[in-house]
């Protein structure tokens, strides 16, 4: 039987994937065959449908997890990306303990949170709907980003709501909202993101974070960082393009 990418996170074991952008199963397919861990889709910023996500998971899923980050904290969103299939939901912008017990229990059903029920893609159009509302609790990744200075401020209480698999830092939103817009590597962000890392190992939730190179990212692998996400789609392309450029002209 194949390992759910919340029991993998679990393990803390670095996964490596790379953000999705551009509404391309294509592009979703070249990148599993890269050998990612997991790809991130985003439905905040990329521009992306609803129906342009499920369609990336039917070219990328099951070889390959994918979580989706719903634009908001949004009961409407959470439901209609879990039931397109995802393996996990990412929500951003968590800035207290009771926006993340509301993101959990939109994440779950009955009797463990208040999921709406709806047949769809997830449920096997209702093929496998038994199935999957049994097993849906224990295998969907709640994921939950911590990017502004109000959730560093509350991360001891954020990390006591049960139910969350992973809180993934968002550097560069952290370091904007710091006043520090884009410095990532600065002292007092870098500080920011260490008490989010020591909360959540004290609370025994995995860790994730966004870096733009293997090398940015390469100091939180080592320190026991689970969930990385390196790069984008476009940002992969763009370098690649430039690398061919630079070789070509010299």
């Amino acid at each position: 039987m194949k390992t759910s990418l919340r029991k993998k996170i679990a393990q803390k074991l670095p996964l490596l994937g790379t953000m999705l952008t551009l509404p391309s199963p294509e592009i979703a397919e070249i990148l599993c065959t890269a050998g990612f861990d997991w790809l991130f889709i985003d439905l905040e910023h990329g521009a992306m449908s609803i129906r342009d996500a499920q369609t990336i998971l039917q070219a990328a899923s099951p070889q390959v997890a994918c979580v989706i980050r719903v634009p908001l904290n949004d009961e409407t969103w959470i439901k209609k990306c879990l039931d397109i299939g995802v393996s996990g939901i990412i929500v951003p912008q968590i800035q207290s303990a009771e926006e993340a017990a509301q993101a959990v229990r939109w994440c779950k059903y009955p009797p463990e949170g208040s999921r709406s029920v709806g047949i769809a893609r997830a449920q096997g159009y209702g093929a496998h709907f038994k199935e999957y509302v049994d097993t849906a609790n224990t295998e969907t990744t709640v994921i939950l980003q911590i990017e502004h200075i109000d959730a560093i401020h509350n991360i001891k209480s954020i990390v006591t709501i049960p139910g969350i698999d992973c809180l993934f830092i968002g550097p560069y939103d952290l370091s904007a909202s710091m006043g520090k817009i884009g410095q990532v590597n600065d002292p007092e962000v870098r500080d920011a993101i260490k008490k989010v890392k020591k909360c959540a190992d004290a609370a025994h939730i995995p860790t994730g974070i966004f870096g733009t190179s293997p090398e940015a990212v390469r100091p939180y692998i080592d320190d026991g960082f689970s969930l990385i996400a390196i790069n984008s789609d476009t940002m992969i392309l763009g370098d690649a393009a430039k690398e061919i450029i630079d070789a070509s002209n010299r």
